[in-house]
């Protein structure tokens, strides 16, 4: 009976849906406000629905109905009660509907802000969400059922279904489940996929009022006021997601690194990287009323790029640890992107006229050129991934094989970018609105570049005399003097002016323009992540060695004895077989680590957590391979040791503040331009 709700709730909601499109399009037609406020309420009335569907699924999830295949699929008795509410967005129907269900809540929210300035901005929001949600939804109603029960047909396959087809008879209630993939276990798992949704949904609104733009003809900025938070909230939200996806694979895929381009990887990169551009590029249009088709179009390729990242997730169509089993949704999913996109397109086709810049961009040097520049790499490292991503498509298709392409294609091509956009990050904050010069920007560059430039001799005496490292960590030193020159300059100024502690200035001057002062903050952060990912990409050494009880292997100085093995039984009905290892570096003893391996008997898949030692210098990554009874040949281990990978996790940290500080919301009331002949009035120094 509660399946036969969730079910009936979400074909309801998904009625709901298109029921607020159809009103929003009609209500325009007829110039009728009472349908576009029908509309509106009825957007409003989907998130409760399917919140009603989504809290039927979880009951059922939390009591073990077994009979329904997704319960019986995702989760056991032995499971405790929180990782069966997270095994709703840990398996293919059941991720859908929390798609939905969050993308519902956003368009929900944004339908409850005051529209007396925007009010034909609203039907075609509510138009995009209502289309986007109800999507979602037909997958889960037609496709991807979550509430369907499990039949046998006449050759014992089973049939998933919500009422008994024809010539088959019902699957005996199962005991237990089958239990959540291991590897979904992890805490970062649990947090990791609710943070990519929600970028992937934050952004779907930036891209509707877009559309709403292009359609009702008001092309100013005022879109990008408007979804200005929305837009980094999304960001922030799908930073999170990329950061927590590499901690989890840190510490649970077992290989010793954090990134490994995989597709589904990439598919959740390509979104940030299109998202990153419009952030930076949405800017220049509100300084100087220029890039106006740029931003569009970035938007666009976000929100497809979204629905894409998503299809490459759920299609089956490329292998990946990350990816959810094969599926017939994914042509679905690749119409509904070609016709978005192409819609999309059209439409900024038809506007490109009134898209044209106010001003024209006069100097090379200028931050709006130096921001055009800083998209043109992103968009190239977009490229090099999107191609890298589709061409075991396309070689399967020319030639019946699947080629894919590793990591070192990926390393090679997108490293120069990377290298580029870094030298921006150094360059773009001494350039000004409008025009600058090469003296300009070397008077203001030289000492930061000269601090550099002394720090790196000193890395080449004492660390590493690798070129790739040493061009590497220049970058990286130049752009954290030059951002902290920026905080110095300016703090000094207010200190001197308002007579203030250099603290007190510091946090006013960050409180008065958190944009601007947390984008720096961001640039400092990605810039100690940039040091990590140096660290574990040119210096990672490793060794594997089988050795018996007391036995040692060495590496870099460390010294690993094996101590001894057990077996014993864990949490959730788990096995686990832990090593104890005495850790020792230059012959001093530092402690014991516990590499372990988790055996789930209802999934019937292990899990191999690594034993870790961070310090800012290196992190010691020990790994147990194999491991034979105590009179035999002993365990079986690999040990890495990754030099700064732990700069990554403290520059991630400081990365989600800079942002927080980024989308914090002013004060002063929101902004509103004059629009006149569809060209919104420049703000001045008074604005």
């Amino acid at each position: 009976m509660l399946a036969d709700f969730g079910y009936g709730i979400l074909v309801v909601s998904f009625l709901v849906a298109l029921y607020s499109v159809g009103a929003a399009i009609i209500g325009v037609w007829r110039k009728s406000a009472e349908l576009v406020e029908s509309a509106r309420r009825a957007m409003l009335l989907t998130w409760p629905l399917i919140s009603l569907s989504a809290a039927s699924l979880i009951t059922l999830l939390i009591t073990n109905h077994f009979d329904i295949s997704f319960v019986y699929e995702v989760t056991s008795r032995s499971m405790p009660t929180y990782l069966k509410i997270t095994a709703w967005w840990g398996g293919q129907a059941g991720s859908l509907v929390f798609w939905s269900w969050l993308m519902s809540a956003f368009a929900s929210l944004v339908t409850l802000r005051k529209w007396d300035r925007d009010r034909e901005f609203l039907p075609w929001v509510i138009v995009v969400s209502g289309i986007t949600i109800a999507f979602f939804l037909s997958m889960s109603i037609f496709f991807e059922n979550p509430f369907a029960r499990m039949w046998f047909d006449s050759s014992g396959n089973v049939v998933k279904a919500m009422v008994q087809p024809v010539g088959t008879t019902p699957v005996p209630l199962q005991p237990d489940g089958r239990g959540l993939n291991p590897l979904l276990r992890h805490p970062g798992m649990i947090i990791h996929p609710p943070m990519l949704y929600l970028g992937f949904v934050s952004f779907v609104i930036p891209y509707a009022f877009a559309m709403a733009a292009l359609i009702t003809g008001r092309t100013d900025d005022r879109w990008i006021r408007i979804t200005r938070r929305w837009t980094l909230w999304a960001w922030l939200f799908l930073s999170c997601g990329l950061v927590l996806g590499s901690r989890w694979a840190y510490d649970v895929l077992g290989w010793g690194g954090f990134w490994g381009w995989d597709p589904v990887e990439i598919a959740a990169l390509m979104p940030w990287l299109t998202g990153t551009a419009f952030l930076h590029s949405v800017m220049i249009q509100e300084k100087r009323g220029l890039l106006k088709h740029w931003n569009m179009i970035l938007i666009i390729l976000t929100y497809a790029l979204v629905v894409f990242g998503t299809f490459l997730t759920r299609s089956g169509v490329l292998s990946s640890v990350h990816a959810f089993a094969s599926s017939p949704i994914g042509p679905y999913f690749m119409a509904f992107v070609t016709i978005t996109f192409v819609a999309s397109i059209v439409l900024v086709i038809y506007r490109w006229p009134q898209l044209r810049s106010d001003t024209e961009m006069k100097s090379l040097l200028s931050r709006e050129a130096l921001f055009l520049l800083n998209n043109l790499l992103f968009m190239s490292v977009l490229v090099v991934c999107f191609w890298g991503v589709i061409f075991p498509l396309v070689s399967e298709f020319f030639t019946g094989q699947k080629v894919t392409v590793g990591p070192p294609f990926y390393q090679r091509a997108t490293g120069p970018l990377f290298a580029g956009l870094m030298l921006l990050m150094g360059i773009a904050p001494l350039s000004a609105w409008g025009h600058s010069s090469l003296q300009s920007i070397g008077r203001a560059l030289w000492k930061s570049a000269l601090a550099a430039l002394a720090l790196i001799v000193l890395v080449f005496f004492t660390y590493t005399k690798n070129v790739i490292a040493l061009i590497g960590f220049y970058l990286v030193a130049l752009v954290i003097f030059v951002t902290l020159q920026e905080f110095w300059r300016a703090t000094r100024a207010r200190q001197r002016a308002q007579h203030e502690n250099f603290f007190t200035s510091l946090a006013r001057l960050t409180g008065r323009n958190r944009r601007r002062y947390g984008g720096y903050l961001i640039h400092l952060s990605m810039m100690l992540m940039a040091i990590g990912i140096l660290g574990i990409n040119l210096f990672q050494v490793q060794t594997q060695g089988t050795v018996p009880v007391d036995g040692k292997l060495n590496i870099q100085g460390y010294t690993v004895q094996y101590s001894s093995i057990a077996a014993f039984p864990g949490p959730d009905g788990r096995q686990v077989t832990r090593a104890v290892v005495n850790v020792y570096k230059n012959n001093q003893y530092l402690g014991q680590l516990y590499p372990r391996i988790d055996y789930y008997p209802d999934a019937q898949q292990t899990m191999t957590i690594p034993g870790e030692r961070p310090t800012l210098s290196d992190d010691l990554y020990i790994i147990l391979v194999d491991w034979q009874p105590a009179s035999s040949n002993g365990a079986t281990f690999k040990i890495y040791v990754n030099p700064l990978v732990n700069w990554l996790w403290i520059g991630a940290f400081i990365f989600i503040f800079g942002i927080l500080i980024a989308a914090w919301p002013d004060k002063d009331p929101e902004y509103v331009p004059v629009v006149t002949h569809n060209k919104a009035h420049q703000p001045s120094s008074a604005d």
